[in-house]
């Protein structure tokens, strides 16, 4: 399906995190990941796709020890701006993680279900540790508790893109994280 070339940043009412901003908060975060993994040889990241692909990409490149990568598709909004309350996993891992330390990276941790979810899941598969990192987190929208290891940014209730969010499948290439209009998800 070909879609027709718009600015996308048009259908941005603003800016909510900008990239030194985001740079500077994963740099953060990975100086902490590896004191608190600095003991472990063994560290899997497992990303959360789709939303998570851009945060990965620039978390692993700010974690200076070793570690490897897999993948894990998970989804609860289809099209929707707000979570179905379904979650199924749509791809699993490529390889087991019994013994392993695993991270899970998240985009956005907004209801905590498919969160909980995926970690309750992977917790039955025996890990020998398991954290969660998230980009961004929306409290205030809750209804299940999950434990956050890490956090980048706790952010208000506004429907974001960007930095890998996406609302239908667009917007994921904005370098930033920002607010869309209302108009462009209401109709």
């Amino acid at each position: 399906m070909t879609q027709n070339v718009r600015d996308l940043e048009a259908d941005v009412d603003h800016v909510m995190i900008d990239q030194a901003q985001l740079q500077a908060r994963i740099a953060e975060m990975a100086q902490a990941i590896e004191a608190d993994f600095a003991a472990e040889e063994d560290l899997l990241l497992i990303c959360v796709l789709k939303g998570g692909y851009v945060f990965l990409s620039d978390l692993s490149r700010a974690l200076k020890r070793p570690h490897e990568l897999d993948f894990m598709g998970v989804s609860s909004y289809g099209a929707l701006t707000e979570s179905s309350g379904e979650v199924r996993i749509v791809m699993d891992l490529k390889q087991p993680i019994a013994g392993r330390n695993v991270l899970i990276v998240e985009d956005i941790i907004d209801s905590g279900r498919t969160l909980d979810y995926m970690r309750r899941n992977l917790l039955a598969r025996s890990p020998a540790s398991l954290r969660i990192v998230t980009l961004l987190n929306k409290p205030s929208r809750r209804a299940v508790d999950v434990q956050v290891d890490y956090i980048g940014f706790d952010i208000p209730d506004e429907f974001v893109v960007g930095y890998g969010l996406d609302f239908a499948e667009l917007y994921r290439n904005l370098p930033f994280v920002g607010v869309l209009k209302p108009e462009v998800f209401s109709d």
